[in-house]
C-alpha cells in the first residue's frame, strides 16, 4: 500500500469551471464511422455510450472490489485523508479510502477481459490504422468527499516512447461520472498543440496558469460509457464534492510497431525534468 503523497492541498479556484458539458455520445462502438474516426483525430476525443455491456461493468467493479480487499495490485494508492490505520478499516471504509490500483489486468479474468474486448479493440485500430498493444492498464477511483483532483495534465508525459506516438486512452466509467464526483474534463484540441512542460506542484501536472480554462469542458459518463482520447489532449479530473463514488478503469495502448525509447532522457527533455520516476 502506498498513500498518495500529493493529497491534501486544494487547487486554484476556477481552474475546473469547464465552459460546456458534452453529454451526448454514441450509443455503442458500433457506431463509429470514418467521421467519428476523423473527429478524434480533430478533437483529441471520442464519447462513447453504451460501450461495455452492464454485466461486464458489475464485473469489472466485482473484481476491482476483490484487489483491493485482498490488496492483490502491485500498486495500491491510498487517498492521504483516509490512509491513518488502513489496516483496521472495515471492507467498506477501505473501499472508501483506496485511490489508484495498478496494474490490474494481471490480477483478475474479469478486468482482463474489458481491456481486450473485441469491439473496444477494433475502434482503437481504426483510430491507429494498425493493431494495439495494451500499455497500461489501471484503476482511478474517487471516493466520496475526499478523491481528490487529477490536475491538468498529458498523459504522454509519462510514457517513454517518442512524443508523437499516437497512443490512445480508454477510459470506462464503473460508476456515473459526473462534474461533482470528478468526471473527466478535456480541452478540445490541444492534442495538435504538442507536447508542454510538466511541474511538480499537486502531481506531475501542467503549470495552473498555462491551463485554457476557457476552452475546458466537462464530459460526463454513465456506467458503461467510454472517452477515448489522445494522449497528448490535455485533461483532468476535478476534486469530488460528492457523496457519489466514482470508480473507472482507463487502459491505455500504444500502436504495435511502436518501440520504446532507449531511456526516460528524452522524455523528461520534452515533457520536463520533473518527471524523472513520475507514474500516471
Amino acid at each position: 500500500m502506498q498513500i498518495d503523497s500529493f493529497g491534501g492541498e486544494n487547487p486554484p479556484a476556477g481552474l475546473y469551471d469547464f465552459q460546456q458539458v458534452i453529454a451526448r455520445g454514441l450509443d455503442g462502438f458500433e457506431r463509429v464511422s470514418d467521421s467519428h474516426i476523423a473527429q478524434f483525430w480533430r478533437l483529441g476525443f471520442l464519447v462513447i455510450h453504451n460501450a461495455i455491456r452492464p454485466a461486464a461493468v458489475q464485473a469489472a467493479r466485482a473484481g476491482l472490489r476483490d484487489l483491493i480487499l485482498r490488496r492483490a495490485a502491485e500498486n495500491l494508492m491510498v487517498e492521504s485523508a483516509a490512509a491513518a490505520g488502513f489496516a483496521n478499516l472495515s471492507d467498506d471504509e477501505r473501499l472508501r479510502s483506496v485511490r489508484k490500483l495498478m496494474p490490474i489486468v494481471p490480477y483478475d479474468a474479469r478486468l482482463k477481459a474489458l481491456a481486450v474486448d473485441s469491439a473496444l479493440l477494433g475502434v482503437i485500430a481504426r483510430i491507429m490504422g494498425e493493431g494495439p498493444l495494451l500499455t497500461q492498464d489501471m484503476a482511478l477511483i474517487k471516493p466520496p468527499r475526499i478523491g481528490r483532483e487529477k490536475p491538468w495534465h498529458q498523459d504522454m508525459a509519462y510514457f517513454n516512447f517518442p512524443a508523437q506516438t499516437p497512443i490512445v486512452g480508454a477510459w470506462i466509467a464503473l460508476d456515473a461520472a459526473l462534474p461533482e464526483n470528478g468526471c473527466m474534463m478535456v480541452i478540445p484540441g490541444t492534442h495538435r498543440e504538442g507536447p508542454v512542460l510538466h511541474w511538480t506542484r499537486r502531481d506531475w501536472q501542467i503549470c495552473d496558469a498555462d491551463v485554457q480554462v476557457g476552452r475546458s469542458a466537462a464530459i460526463p459518463l454513465p456506467p458503461g460509457g467510454c472517452l477515448l482520447f489522445h494522449c497528448l489532449l490535455h485533461h483532468g479530473t476535478p476534486p469530488s464534492r460528492s457523496d457519489r463514488p466514482r470508480w473507472a478503469v482507463q487502459f491505455h495502448y500504444r500502436p504495435a510497431s511502436t518501440a520504446p525509447l532507449d531511456s526516460d532522457a528524452q522524455r523528461l527533455q520534452t515533457f520536463g525534468s520533473d518527471g524523472k520516476d513520475a507514474t500516471c
